[in-house]
């Protein structure tokens, strides 16, 4: 059974208080940025992380997946871009550490042009942190964003590596892509091993606006179906980026989502 979750960054307030309000929420998962700060690997040694670990078990909660994303450039030469390479190795390191075997991040726009130097540079960078996360047991997963599902599944598919999957975000592909996450699922099936619960509208001139889940134009009686029926079970991890309300807007949308999984199961 699908799972709720959320992304403790958006109580905005430190971790180990956004643990006890999510808790307090009746979630049971959290996906914390790891790219500064308090939670990043380079702040956390042995001991910090065990203790981490420690304390959101003793809470009732576990970490679904770490959010590794801090605007690598995938289309970089591997010369140009191996510092970062081995610094989001290091965030899939402190995934295993806490408990988790899965990292998110975006990868950019995915080039048209499958020919092209950019496109296989993509390939290259997803493809060497699969191989890592085939080593160590943890998987890099993209997030959906900027451009249909087809375009993804098929740079994935050409990463060899098993590790590469996808963190899929309804909104993103319905505020960006403008395409009806549904359809998204059902090409990239497989593929998904974390979701992002989270709501908008793409505007007229092309621009897009978040909304409160439920608000805006994601179906998502039909979209949790659809993850059924593809066999997801993982997490409904919510992000709530926008907004003055943040903390109403989350009980809100973690409501929403138990009632929906009630009645699909």
């Amino acid at each position: 059974m699908m799972k709720i979750g959320v992304i403790p960054n958006a109580f905005q307030v430190p971790f180990k208080e956004a643990v006890i309000l999510a808790r307090d929420l009746g979630v049971q998962g959290l996906q914390p940025y790891v790219t500064g700060g308090e939670m990043a690997p380079e702040n956390l040694s042995a001991q910090d992380r065990a203790d981490l670990l420690n304390y959101v078990r003793a809470n009732g909660l576990v970490f679904s997946a770490l959010c590794a994303d801090f605007g690598m450039n995938f289309k970089a030469k591997r010369a140009e871009n191996e510092e970062d390479v081995q610094r989001t190795m290091r965030m899939m390191d402190l995934a295993k550490d806490l408990g988790t075997n899965i990292i998110t991040t975006h990868i950019g726009r995915v080039p048209d042009d499958e020919n092209c130097e950019e496109y296989a540079n993509m390939v290259d960078t997803i493809e060497r942190l699969g191989r890592y996360g085939d080593q160590i047991g943890v998987m890099f997963a993209t997030e959906t964003g900027p451009e249909p599902a087809l375009p993804l599944r098929r740079v994935l598919e050409k990463a060899d590596t098993r590790s590469a999957r996808v963190n899929l975000d309804p909104a993103n592909l319905f505020m960006c892509a403008g395409e009806n996450p549904v359809q998204s699922v059902r090409v990239l099936g497989e593929y998904i091993v974390h979701t992002h619960a989270k709501d908008g509208q793409m505007n007229p001139d092309g621009s897009h606006t978040e909304y409160r889940l439920g608000d805006g134009g994601v179906p998502f009686r039909e979209y949790l179906a659809t993850l059924k029926y593809v066999g997801f079970d993982g997490f409904l991890t919510i992000e709530r980026e926008a907004g003055s309300t943040r903390f109403d807007d989350i009980r809100h949308a973690a409501q929403l989502l138990r009632g929906l999984l009630e009645e699909l199961y």
